[in-house]
């Protein structure tokens, strides 16, 4: 079964926009934002105050926690949790059971369920998480950068940066249209061997597309 499209009454008493489709297993708790286009399947939690931006994919079993804020086009897969202070920014994946914290040093019986001890996650434009990778709290993914599958992220990753395993390390470059791209050295010029795009690499961290 296929999520279902909004009633016009939902539609408007709350700010879930009547293209948006939501499956009967999920809960949408008011008030939030939930855009055009956007799906959100089987079992999943939008929490209050969260914005879901348009042409979404929400897959089975996901949670957004209050206050999130995540982009267009964005997808999520299977098992995801999404907690406050994450922000997820246009186009990103998230791959089946990756997972995010919000608290670097947890105590079950000290709480330190408040914004204050949150520390955010940034994941900017175009950037993929691999499945079952884990992004530490506190850290930004840059844009159009990959995480590989299993990945542990435990600090920033650069625009473009192929990084993986447990810590996570930068082994490569990405192209936007997800293809690796060739050895590049400082200073030096890499054309993508899919679609041809160029980029300059200014020094170790810094990959610019070509102008």
């Amino acid at each position: 079964m296929t999520p279902a499209a909004v009633t016009e009454a939902t539609a408007q008493t709350s700010g879930i926009h009547p293209d948006a489709k939501i499956h009967e297993s999920s809960y949408v708790d008011e008030p939030c934002t939930i855009g055009a286009g956007t799906q959100i399947w089987h079992f999943s939690h939008v929490m209050k105050q969260s914005t879901i931006g348009e042409q979404c994919r929400i897959g089975q079993n996901v949670v957004i926690s209050p206050d999130v804020t995540i982009g267009n086009h964005v997808k999520i897969q299977n098992n995801v949790s999404v907690y406050t202070g994450v922000t997820l920014e246009d186009y990103v994946f998230c791959g089946p059971s990756m997972v995010f914290t919000n608290v670097f040093n947890p105590r079950s019986e000290i709480p330190r369920n408040t914004q204050d001890a949150f520390l955010n996650t940034l994941v900017k434009r175009g950037a993929s998480i691999g499945a079952n990778a884990t992004v530490v709290c506190g850290t930004t993914i840059g844009r159009y950068a990959f995480i590989g599958a299993g990945a542990v992220v435990t600090k920033d990753v650069p625009d473009f940066a192929l990084v993986y395993g447990n810590p996570a390390r930068q082994h490569g470059w990405m192209c936007l249209c997800g293809e690796r791209l060739g050895k590049v050295e400082v200073s030096g010029h890499v054309a993508c061997g899919e679609c041809q795009r160029g980029y300059n690499l200014v020094d170790a961290t810094t990959l610019l597309p070509a102008e």
